[in-house]
């Protein structure tokens, strides 16, 4: 164990690893790498593949929802919070939602995603209209979080969004888009969220 001794002329704390013995490169029998420390082991992720691996910085442990405490539901309420926050916010009478053994349905009636910003909506760290105070006076899910979370922890996440009579949808899988389609249509303004928790 590192020994703390006092700097006698600062009131700095510092470690004596010199008297510590030498692991010879190892750790827990393991040689530590330190000499292929280089620019091959630097990694950028992007935002979804971050949240892949590190899925307890944003909903805890994904669980497969026989704990309450299950990051599952978290990825439930996100969904369906934005949902809730348009229908706060004055736009939609109702809330459809459908879980049918692994998969999750959910479609409000608001004033749907802005078809220009679909992908980038769900995809993309901190992108979202809820930093605006003119675009929502409240919301109540993590802003500019949740429904990528849930983009990145499914086997299938899809988003449709309908506006004055056209629409755009992404799909994903695992949050890499695989496909796109944008057209007219007849369904009332709104947006829907379908998708299939990821079980890995």
């Amino acid at each position: 164990m590192a020994t703390a001794i006092k700097s006698r002329t600062s009131n700095t704390t510092q470690l004596d690893l010199l008297s510590q013995p030498r692991t010879n490169g190892k750790t827990n029998g393991k040689k530590n790498g330190a000499h292929n420390y280089d620019e091959s082991k630097i990694k950028t992720l992007s935002s979804l593949e971050h949240i892949r691996l590190r899925t307890g910085m944003y909903i805890g442990r994904l669980g497969s929802g026989t704990d309450p405490d299950d990051g599952i539901y978290v990825l439930l309420k996100e969904v369906v919070d934005n949902a809730v926050d348009e229908f706060i916010s004055g736009f939609g009478t109702k809330i459809d939602v459908t879980i049918d053994a692994n998969h999750v349905s959910v479609r409000d009636y608001g004033r749907g995603v802005p078809l220009g910003k679909i992908v980038e909506c769900v995809s993309v760290i901190n992108t979202g209209a809820k930093y605006d105070d003119d675009v929502f006076q409240f919301s109540v899910g993590l802003n500019g979080v949740g429904s990528k979370a849930v983009n990145a922890l499914s086997t299938d996440f899809r988003v449709v969004a309908y506006r004055d009579g056209r629409y755009a949808e992404a799909r994903f899988t695992r949050g890499k888009l695989i496909g796109e389609k944008k057209g007219r249509t007849q369904e009332p303004d709104g947006s829907l969220f379908e998708f299939t928790p990821d079980s890995e």
